[in-house]
């Protein structure tokens, strides 16, 4: 009886030891896929990133936005004329040369308005080469090798049966979790672009208000916003940075249970340090 009992156990042990592997396993393949992909995606430009997206917004901005920029430039120019000429003492100190002044910022407005995409790539050129350049610096894999695997089945197969039920529902329940961080990180890069698109299709707008001096601050305003949208970028390498590196000093061999449980602590500070991001690079640049 003794003998049917023991074999009985043993056969649980090894179904829960082969399913606590899958697990371990397949735990952290979708995170590390979507930490493996963000260096790639946030180092792209918006052309680069999606040509058609990129295609359909230019022209929309460009058929639909610009129009309203000029008849928005247009208000502003001859406010700025009216301003220019009753800022003499009504006239009474009249000179001619604030006509040139006024046509030079006038056409330097017309420019900016005319070369909004140009400008705002520029931008995303400048961000692109600095996450490119902290991505060679910045390295090391979050994945477990297989000598950590074959260390951690050792260890299982030392455990009783009870603990390693425990361990088995909590390696499930870790796995879900690391699935849905997995498509949070997924929204955060992906959704960083998609407002980088929306900012992107309104440009001629804040570009137009560059010809007052009291108006241009809300050009100001979406140039600094445009520079922390590309950084952001560069604040996301270095969340993945940290990460990996504390993967790395987390030890699978001694308590898995502590060990797995720790890697999901760093999971979830790394999604919480990914929504920081775009506040943080937003309040270095002084950018509402």
């Amino acid at each position: 009886m003794n003998t049917i009992l023991e074999q009985i156990t043993e056969w649980l042990k090894g179904m829960l030891i082969d399913g606590i592997m899958n697990n371990l396993s397949g735990m952290f393949d979708a995170v590390n896929q979507q930490v493996g992909d963000v260096a790639a995606q946030v180092g792209r430009t918006p052309s680069a990133f999606s040509p058609g997206v990129f295609s359909m917004v230019r022209n929309v901005s460009e058929s639909v936005i610009i129009p309203i920029a000029g008849m928005i430039l247009t208000f502003i120019a001859c406010y700025e004329l009216i301003q220019m000429i009753i800022d003499h003492n009504n006239l009474s100190n009249f000179e001619t040369w604030i006509f040139f002044k006024w046509v030079f910022k006038t056409f330097v407005a017309v420019l900016l308005i005319t070369n909004t995409f140009n400008i705002t790539m520029a931008v995303f050129d400048v961000a692109q080469h600095v996450v490119n350049a902290s991505a060679g610096i910045i390295s090391g894999s979050t994945a477990v090798d297989a000598s950590t695997l074959e260390s951690m089945r050792e260890t299982l197969e030392e455990m009783e049966l009870g603990p390693l039920l425990g361990l088995f529902l909590q390696s499930f329940v870790v796995q879900l979790c690391s699935m849905i961080l997995s498509v949070v990180i997924f929204v955060i890069v992906y959704g960083r672009m998609v407002e980088i698109y929306l900012m992107t299709s309104l440009a001629p707008i804040p570009f137009a208000t560059f010809g007052n001096r009291e108006q241009s601050q809300i050009g100001q305003n979406y140039l600094r916003s445009l520079f922390a949208l590309g950084f952001q970028g560069f604040l996301i390498m270095i969340c993945v940075g940290i990460y990996a590196v504390l993967v790395q000093t987390v030890s699978f061999s001694d308590d898995i249970i502590a060990s797995i449980w720790g890697v999901m602590g760093y999971t979830v500070l790394l999604c919480f340090s990914l929504f920081k991001t775009g506040g943080l690079a937003k309040s270095v640049l002084n950018a509402r």
